[in-house]
């Protein structure tokens, strides 16, 4: 019988306001949010106007030339990041409710993003800290030093998918290095983003620091894009958007990190165990409910395995318990929205008609407890060749394609068979082939025996059409940087380059 947790604590029915310069404000308009467990109304939300947009710009923009913030020194500001650490550990339970109601993923997912989220602002608060820069050894009497100095104003536009741990992996860099910032939640998914304003100004950041901008991409974005004032922005979306940020940038050659989709392969080999590697590969695409830009989408096996493996993935996708997030049993939440569900429904049928094997899923679960939620049931297709449209482009679902390959080489030449290099895993207890094979995936982020583990500590980002540049780490803090070298003559002098006549 379904165990449900207590009724949700966090009141949604509130004002969610926009956060610029310090002050709360409405927007130029609202939008409605529905929760995608039931597609009910959850509540309304403030949607900035261009105009807004640019209000917060020109406060980044002010804050950043002339405030405090930038001028404080990196443990003032180290100090600071500590504090709202723990003020998202003090309130992670409300944090990860309203992650769950807005979004769709299990609690317990939420709470995982909650915990780590504060780590992700522990992690650059003790990182800026520590020693950087350089002394070069040049010719007396000049000394030269290279330091890296804040860019200045940062836009920050991030999904939906992980909304507070995507808001702490563009903040928490941008904020140590010293710059100012303008964050754009997703407009389907910005109460956990509104919540941390809430936070911020609690903390007292000083105004203009850090601005929330809830709203529409085409018009918040776009602004954000485009603006002449901003000095970086940083983007986390599909790889459409992802190109209509880079050709807005060029207005101003602003500094651009995308970090864009996938289409990320486990590649399972015949000396692994079958029960293990069906279990990470579970993990791998239907965390989340598949909504994860490194999901591992398309799984690769021996052909001496395939066939016992397929049928134990099959078996075991079945068993996934697909509830709403609040339901304590439930394993897969729905879909973030009528949208995305529709979108992964289409992909479904045109695997159909591709020739691809449905074995399981492609529907929507039914029973009174799904009411007009978004969900759909584990999917998983067989008999796909790598041209069809659902091995080549990104599903952002719960949905799987099993391939079947004889040797190594082309094993390696399917992985590498898309457009996307943004994750990829090999499964094997050879551990010399393991890492043979992983040195020659094109993907910026690997495992081996393993898949979905994250470390703030190191770089995230993608090959080929997974993006531009990388977060987290010393890269992450590194790219929310100018490097400049200081030339210092300790001993001027005429230079007599031009004869004195």
């Amino acid at each position: 019988m379904t165990q449900t947790l207590t009724a949700p604590k966090v009141k949604v029915d509130r004002k969610w306001q926009l956060w610029i310069g310090g002050k709360f404000q409405d927007g130029a308009s609202e939008r409605i949010l529905t929760n995608p467990a039931d597609g009910k109304t959850l509540c309304k939300v403030a949607e900035a106007s261009k105009k807004q947009a640019e209000e917060a710009i020109k406060a980044a923009r002010k804050a950043f030339d002339e405030g405090p913030w930038p001028q404080l020194t990196a443990m003032e500001r180290a100090q600071f990041l500590f504090k709202l650490a723990d003020k998202i550990d003090e309130n992670a339970d409300e944090l990860a409710e309203l992650e769950t109601m807005n979004g769709g993923k299990p609690l317990r997912e939420a709470k995982y993003d909650m915990a780590d989220a504060a780590n992700c602002f522990r992690y650059y608060a003790g990182l800026v800290t520590k020693p950087t820069g350089q002394a070069i050894d040049v010719p007396a009497p000049s000394i030269t030093t290279v330091v890296r100095e804040p860019i200045g104003v940062c836009a920050q536009i991030i999904p939906w998918n992980y909304p507070l741990l995507m808001a702490a992996w563009k903040l928490a860099p941008a904020l140590a290095a010293g710059n100012t910032c303008i964050l754009k939640p997703s407009e389907y998914t910005p109460l956990t983003a509104i919540r941390l304003a809430e936070i911020l100004h609690e903390l007292e950041l000083p105004e203009g620091v850090v601005n929330i901008l809830t709203g529409d991409g085409a018009i918040a974005g776009n602004t954000l894009a485009e603006s002449k004032l901003v000095d970086k922005i940083a983007f986390t979306g599909s790889v459409k958007t992802g190109k209509a940020v880079a050709a807005a940038a060029l207005g101003n050659l602003k500094k651009v990190t995308l970090e864009l989709g996938g289409k990320s392969p486990m590649v399972v080999f015949s000396d692994f165990d079958v029960d293990t590697a069906v279990d990470y590969a579970l993990f791998a695409i239907f965390c989340n409910a598949g909504q994860v830009c490194s999901a591992g989408s398309r799984l690769l096996v021996e052909e001496t395995v395939y066939d016992s493996f397929v049928k134990k993935l099959v078996e075991r996708a079945k068993t996934i318990t697909v509830g709403p997030g609040l339901e304590a049993d439930t394993e897969m939440g729905p879909l973030v929205n009528e949208v995305q569900l529709k979108r992964v429904l289409e992909y479904i049928e045109i695997g159909k008609k591709e020739g691809a094997k449905l074995e399981t899923g492609g529907d929507q679960p039914k029973g009174d407890k799904y009411g007009k939620g978004f969900y759909i049931n584990p999917t998983i297709f067989t008999g796909v060749k790598q041209d069809m449209r659902i091995v080549q482009e990104e599903i952002f679902g719960p949905v799987v394609v099993v391939q079947k390959f004889k040797t190594e080489d082309e094993a390696i030449e399917m992985a590498n068979g898309t457009d996307f290099g943004l994750a990829g895993a090999v499964f094997s207890n050879d551990i010399n082939r393991a890492y043979k094979v992983i040195k020659k995936l094109k993907a910026g982020i690997t495992w081996v025996n393993s898949f979905h583990n994250t470390y703030n500590e190191c770089p995230w980002g993608g090959y080929k059409q997974s993006g531009w540049g990388r977060e987290l780490g010393t890269f992450g803090l590194e790219t929310y940087t100018e490097v400049k070298q200081i030339n210092v003559n300790l001993d001027p002098a005429p230079v007599g380059w031009f004869e004195k006549k």
